[in-house]
Order: structure tokens, then C-alpha cells, then sequence
């Protein structure tokens, strides 16, 4: 069914709560207190209400329309700490808790304030997409807004507000601003309606005014970014609002020199949210943005992040805090492993900041606050590397955002030439704008991308193993490279040859690839990564093929257990990768001398995908494999032949045609429906033209 390439990338799932290097709770810090996993506060806080004759579904009442602010803060906090468990979101959500607490958010009490955002935030988070929207339904962002707006002005007048202290209510307005900040960020990426009140209530200019304090306060700074980077994406509605001015600061923001990971990853930020709105910038700035953004991510992928961390990591144990960081590492574990809490209730306990990338899978490694510097800094470099990556992906895809995964109508989709002239699919890359080729391959982004597709470095393993807040970067570094891997596939496919490096490179890639999958005594079995590195082969055997290169480095044998382990995997597109991987080899083979034999395994392979994979978009591609495969030649022939090819797609073909009338209609986009229709097609004359051949 063609070329396929990823498309604009998809967010990943709701985080608790805000970017990665969240670092609050600094009275927690100072006082030593050990952050521990939601379900165990849980249980304290039951205790706690019992004591007090109460259910926790009374907090709301009781708690948030107390007379007393430490009353009322202490309830929004433990509601921030108790949304993390998902078991209770949808009790809140009945009890009408966002109602409840969104007038919190203008609370006379400042510090009621920013633990109500905190609060809310984490709903949004630990909740996702459904709570999101029924947040929105409730109202939240009217007074939202206004908080936001009161911030706003606050920074706009350059107020200084002392920092907090225990026991009153002086707090910073740019925290309140940061976990406000936050949930209009999951709001936007969750809702429609909230996309539109922030560009009807041009909220646009609170980012604005967030970024421009990136030298006093780069945590505000990247919240900003992170919500711009989300609201610009297919935004039309929003560019009338940038006027010059409020270019001009992300012009500042991209030519600023800090050297920090934090600024670096602010950088990548609005590297990404100028990619998204480049089209107001005006032409004659064009060729110098777009350079400006690809030196951005250049310069991000430029970090070797095994050496940074490794760095980072012996500068933690040097200070004269390791000690102490040791015993709190050693509680975290005890905490995580055996389910005790260590946290002490406390009136004045703050809501949560931190981050979670997979709540879903009950890792809570996320939602412990970064304790130390040298931690921040490293979640900052590879959370800046992983955005760097997504956005080549972003440039190297089509403009139109309708399709989540584009696909090239293949030759045979369209042609009404005999099956003799074969139907394989052309090799036609997309046209990037000058302006943005030259930056990819002067500023040598394939040869970086390729780079970040290593394995990560044994020692950072072991380094981060032995330190347990720093072993979920281990899982961070994994997924940067499934998103490098991810990006190597769209970059294959916009890039000719020649500017991919030559023949040669290809072949160092090819070889790359297959060490990826087979230097281990078993073949990975992690999903992500099977998608994002079948995916890349993919590519680079369609483009070898396409330039009439041997592929020598994957041995058919092998290629054959790769594409039996996808064809097993729940994941489709994995699957979609593994049928067009075999149908791009067995058309190559099939042009070949004495290749019956091997043309009968993928033949097989095709024919039982095709017969027997419940997805009708894995079917479809099965199917078109087929036809190219064995649309020509005397191998590909006597294969078909052998194993009775004709007579099994005659069979299927009525089963085929029935399940596209019963399934197409709900279940597939009208592109979708459309290129199924062309297999069906194809494939009723595919089946005439070979008992044509036969009766000869």
C-alpha cells in the first residue's frame, strides 16, 4: 500500500505534572522528608478523616470552605496527592471537586492558590484526555483565566514577591504562575474548547510574558514553552495573535547562550513553537529562522548524554550532601518496594511537583521531585533531546495534518497497466523547502539522528541502577531512542542519497540496524522499540531498493525471524512495517536467479498475514506485498505455483470483500477505506491476470 511515514508525532500521555525538571518542595528538601507513592497517603489521610468521624469524599466540603487558609490549603494539597491514585479521580469528579476547587484558585490566600493549581493540575494529569475534557465542561477555565490574567499582570509590573516562608502566605507569583501554567498546558492538549478560550482569551500573551523571565525563573520559562510549543500545532486560529513583539522574544529566546541543559531544553522548546508558526514570520527572515531552528536541535543532539550523566552523577556524589541523598535513596526504594510511607502528615504539606511519563504502568519514579541539581540537569538534557528529535520528525512529514500516518499511493493503486509491468511502489520523497534541506544536511542532523539510535551506554546503566531517583533515565534514554530510530525512518524517506551520505552510509546503516535486532541472543521485545526500529528498516530497504542496492547485512534467515516476532505483535503498525519490509525484499528477490525456494517462504508468510491478521490495514498491506512480489518473473512463478498462491487469494478474496462492507465503515478514515477499496481492486486483477498466464 506504499511508502509509509510518520506523521506529525503524537504527545506522548498525560504526566503528572508539568516538564521533567520540576524541582519544588523545598521545605520538604530542607526538613528531610521523603516523598512517597500516592496510595500510601491515601491511607493516611483515611486515617486521618476517620479520626475526625469523616469520609475522604467530605474533604471537599469540609476542607476547602473552611474559614481557616491553612484549612483550606491542606485540603488542596492532599486532594493533589490524592488524585494520583486513579481509583478515587472519578468519586472527585462526581462530587463536583473541580468545581469546587476552581474558585480556590482565587483564593485571598496566595499559598491556597498555587496548592488549588497544583491540585487541579494533577487531576488533569493523572486523569488524561477524559478528565481533561470534563474539566473543561465544569468550568475551570473561567477562573483560570483569570488567575492567569492577575499573574500576568503581576510579572508584567516586575513585582517582587518575597520568597515564601512557612507559616504565611508570601509566595512567589511565578509558582502560582508555573502550576497554573501547567494545567492550561494539559487543558489545551486534551480539549478543543480549551484551545479556543486560549486564543479567544489571549492567553497567549501570559506565555509570552512567562518566557520573557527565563533569567530569573527558566522553570517558569520551559512550563511556557511546553504549553506554546502544544498550543501552536496546527493553530490557525492563534497566528493573527503573534505579532512582532511577541516574535521578537522567541527570536531573543532562540539566540540566547546559556549553557545550562535547562536552557538548552528552553531553547529546543521554542525552536519547536517557531517550527510550528513559521509561516507568519516574514519572508525575509525565513532562510535565517529556519537555520536558526535546525542549529538549535543540532546543538541539543550534539550533547553525548552517556557522558553528561555519568558526569552529573559522580559531581552528586561529591557533594556534601551525597551522604544524606544516599540514606533518602535507600527510604525511596524501601517505599516503592514495600509500600511504607515515610511522609509525615502535615498541615502544611505542598502539593506534588513533579513528573510522571507512565503512570499508566504504575512507575512511579516520576512523581518523587528531583532533590538534586545534578538530576535536574539530566532530565533537562534528555527531555531536550527526545523534543529535538520529535521535531525532525515534525519537518520531515507532510503539511497536512489530517492524516496520522501519510501514505504514497502505490503505482498498482492507480495503473491500469497489465500485472505483467509489475506494480511495485516508486520511491518518491518528499520535497522539503530548500531552506530547511540545507540546514538538515550542512548541519549533519542524519548523522547526529543516527548517533542517538546506540544503545545506551553500559556504564550510564550501571550508574544510574546504583542511585534509585536516577534510574528512570534509563527508561528516558530508551525512548530517545526509539524517537532517534523514529526519525532516521522519516528522514530516509525525504532524503536522496547522496545528502543521507552516499551508498556507503546506507550500507553503514543497514549494518547499524541489524546489530540493533540481532545482537542480543534474543530479539527485543519491547514494543516502542520494535515500531520505531522496523520502521527503519523499512525505510532503508525501500530506499536501497530504489537505487539498486544489495541489502547484504540482514541475512534472509534473519529477516524472516525479525517479520514472524512483528507479525506477533499486538502493535499494527509494527505489524504494517514487517509485511512491507518482506514485500520490498521478495521484490527484489523475485528479480533474481534460483530465488524460488526463499520466494515461497515470503509468499508464505504474506499469504498467511494476509488470511488470517485481524487488522484489515495489515491485511490490505499483505496483500499488496503480494501483488508486487509475484506480480513478474519466473522465480517469483514457480514459487506462486508451489504453494498454490492463486487458489488461496481466490479463496480469500469473497472474505476480503465481505469484511471491508462490515468493518471499513466504522472502523477506518475515508483514506483509509479508499486504499482498501484499490487493494480489492488490484487484487480481483491480479488474480485474472495469473489464470491468463495459466491457459497459456
Amino acid at each position: 500500500m506504499g511508502k509509509k511515514k510518520t506523521s506529525k508525532f503524537p504527545r506522548s500521555q498525560f504526566s503528572p505534572i508539568g516538564p521533567p525538571n520540576d524541582t519544588h518542595q523545598e521545605e520538604e528538601e530542607e526538613a528531610g522528608e521523603i516523598c512517597s507513592p500516592a496510595r500510601d497517603l491515601l491511607e493516611k489521610v483515611n486515617l486521618k478523616l476517620f479520626t475526625l468521624g469523616l469520609c475522604w469524599s467530605q474533604l471537599l466540603p469540609f476542607g476547602l470552605k473552611s474559614a481557616s487558609p491553612d484549612v483550606r490549603e491542606f485540603a488542596c494539597a492532599n486532594i493533589s496527592k490524592l488524585v494520583q491514585e486513579k481509583k478515587v479521580i472519578p468519586s472527585f469528579l462526581q462530587k463536583d471537586a473541580v468545581r469546587c476547587l476552581g474558585p480556590m484558585l482565587l483564593d485571598p490566600s496566595v499559598g491556597v492558590r498555587e496548592t488549588a493549581a497544583g491540585a487541579l493540575r494533577n487531576l488533569s494529569a493523572c486523569g488524561g484526555y477524559d478528565v481533561c475534557d470534563e474539566m473543561v465542561k465544569q468550568d475551570v477555565l473561567t477562573p483560570l483565566t483569570a488567575l492567569l490574567r492577575e499573574c500576568c499582570t503581576e510579572l508584567d509590573a516586575n513585582v517582587v514577591i518575597p520568597r515564601k516562608q512557612k507559616g504565611t502566605d508570601k509566595t512567589y507569583v511565578e509558582d502560582i504562575a508555573n502550576e497554573a501554567i501547567n494545567l492550561l498546558w494539559n487543558l489545551c492538549e486534551s480539549s478543543s474548547t480549551a484551545v479556543s478560550v486560549f486564543n479567544k482569551e489571549g492567553l497567549l500573551d501570559v506565555c509570552i510574558q512567562c518566557l520573557r523571565r527565563f533569567n530569573v525563573n527558566v522553570e517558569l520559562a520551559i512550563s511556557a514553552a511546553y504549553c506554546l510549543q502544544t498550543i501552536t500545532e496546527d493553530n490557525i486560529e492563534l497566528l493573527p495573535s503573534l505579532i512582532p513583539s511577541a516574535l521578537q522574544v522567541l527570536e531573543m529566546l532562540l539566540l540566547s547562550s546559556e549553557d545550562t541543559t535547562e536552557h538548552l531544553l528552553l531553547r529546543t522548546l521554542v525552536a519547536g513553537t517557531v517550527w510550528n508558526v513559521k509561516s507568519v514570520v516574514p519572508a525575509s527572515s525565513q532562510a535565517d529562522t529556519i537555520n536558526a531552528v535546525i542549529r538549535i536541535l543540532s546543538e541539543t543532539l550534539e550533547r553525548n548524554a552517556n557522558q553528561v550523566i555519568q558526569r552529573l552523577r559522580e559531581a552528586a556524589c561529591a557533594t556534601p550532601t551525597a551522604e544524606t541523598e544516599t540514606e533518602m535513596e535507600e527510604d525511596m526504594v524501601d517505599a516503592e518496594e514495600d509500600g511504607a510511607s515515610n511522609l509525615e502528615d502535615g498541615v502544611q504539606e505542598a502539593a506534588h511537583k513533579g513528573k510522571a511519563e507512565n503512570v499508566k504502568n504504575d512507575d512511579i519514579s516520576d512523581l518523587l521531585p528531583v532533590r538534586s541539581e545534578e538530576l535536574r540537569h539530566a532530565t533537562a538534557l534528555l527531555a531536550a533531546q527526545q523534543t529535538a528529535l520529535e521535531i525532525i520528525v515534525n519537518m520531515c512529514c507532510s503539511e497536512d495534518p489530517s492524516d496520522d500516518e501519510w501514505e504514497e499511493m502505490s503505482s498498482s493503486d492507480e495503473s491500469d497497466n497489465s500485472m505483467a509491468e509489475g506494480s511495485g511502489t516508486l520511491f518518491s520523497p518528499l520535497c522539503l523547502s530548500a531552506e530547511v534541506l540545507s540546514g538538515l544536511v550542512n548541519y549533519l542532523i542524519p548523522k547526529k539522528v543516527l548517533e542517538k539510535t546506540e544503545f545506551i551506554d553500559n556504564v550510564t546503566v550501571d550508574v544510574c541502577m546504583k542511585s534509585p531517583p536516577w534510574r528512570h533515565l534509563i527508561a528516558k534514554m530508551k525512548r530517545i531512542q526509539c524517537r532517534a530510530l523514529t526519525c532516521l525512518h522519516n528522514l530516509l524517506s525525504v532524503l536522496d542519497v547522496e545528502e543521507l551520505g552516499g551508498p556507503a552510509t546506507l550500507q553503514a546503516i543497514s549494518q547499524h540496524l541489524t546489530m540493533l535486532v540481532f545482537s542480543h541472543s534474543e530479539l527485543p521485545k519491547d514494543s516502542e522499540f520494535l515500531e520505531a526500529v522496523t520502521s527503519a528498516i523499512r525505510s532503508l530497504l525501500q530506499r536501497m531498493a530504489s537505487q539498486n542496492l544489495p541489502q547484504q547485512d540482514m541475512s534472509a534467515e534473519q529477516l524472516m525471524i525479525l517479520c514472524e516476532a512483528g507479525a506477533q505483535c499486538e502493535n499494527i503498525s509494527t505489524r504494517v512495517n514487517v509485511v512491507a519490509m518482506m514485500g520490498i525484499s521478495g521484490s527484489a528477490l523475485a528479480k533474481g536467479d534460483g530465488t524460488a525456494e526463499t520466494l515461497k517462504m515470503v509468499g508464505s508468510f504474506l499469504l498467511h498475514v494476509a488470511t488470517k491478521d485481524s487488522s484489515l490495514v495489515v491485511v490490505g498491506e499483505a496483500l499488496d506485498a503480494i501483488i508486487d512480489v509475484f506480480a513478474d518473473g519466473e522465480e517469483a512463478d514457480k514459487a506462486a505455483d508451489q504453494i498454490k498462491l492463486v487458489q488461496a487469494l481466490k479463496t480469500f478474496q469473497p472474505i476480503f470483500k465481505s469484511r471491508i462492507q462490515k468493518e471499513g465503515k466504522d472502523n477506518l478514515t475515508p483514506d483509509r477505506r479508499l486504499v482498501l477499496d484499490n487493494v480489492k481492486i488490484n487484487l480481483k486483477r491480479f488474480i485474472a491476470y495469473q489464470e491468463a498466464l495459466a491457459k497459456k
